[in-house]
């Protein structure tokens, strides 16, 4: 009887271990994100920037822009973007390995976010450790509360 339970026992041990390995492989890039990324992704191939016309590739840290006819591959974006802000411009999470094979139909597709900067990046978001902005989120938040109640008090 000792042997049963002893093999029963190796036996459930061996499912469990194989159970537990299997939930280990999940595949997160949250640290190799760009700090100018969006926030609120755990994985992301590339980011696609509408007001730039240009692509990010996060895993190889490489931008993707025209040049003339060709799509050029580089570390840096050119010149004429110096000025472009990172942080403030829209991102589009695009998980596919080449997506300037398909720029026209992301294009069309995101042309909308072109000019808005309401979006997030990691570097500020409230879980991001920064207190600085969970102190400005905290403003915000009671501003909209006392918002509310004054709508609500002129109303009733």
């Amino acid at each position: 009887m000792k042997k049963f339970i002893l093999v029963f026992g190796l036996f459930a041990g061996a499912f469990v271990a194989q159970d537990s390995s299997a939930q280990v492989n999940i595949s997160v890039n949250v640290g190799s994100q760009p700090a100018w990324g969006p926030a609120g992704y755990t994985y992301a191939q590339n980011y696609y920037l509408p007001d730039i016309d240009a692509y990010y590739n996060i895993p190889q840290k490489q931008w993707m822009y025209q040049q003339g006819n060709r799509w050029v591959t580089a570390s840096t974006l050119p010149a004429r973007y110096r000025n472009y802000d990172l942080y403030s411009g829209h991102k589009v999470v695009i998980n596919e390995a080449r997506p300037y094979l398909n720029h026209s139909k992301y294009r069309k597709q995101y042309a909308y976010f072109k000019g808005r900067h309401d979006q997030v990046a990691i570097r500020d978001h409230k879980e991001s450790g920064n207190r600085w902005n969970d102190r400005k989120d905290n403003r915000r938040d009671s501003r909209q509360e006392r918002e509310r109640w004054d709508g609500n008090r002129r109303r009733g």
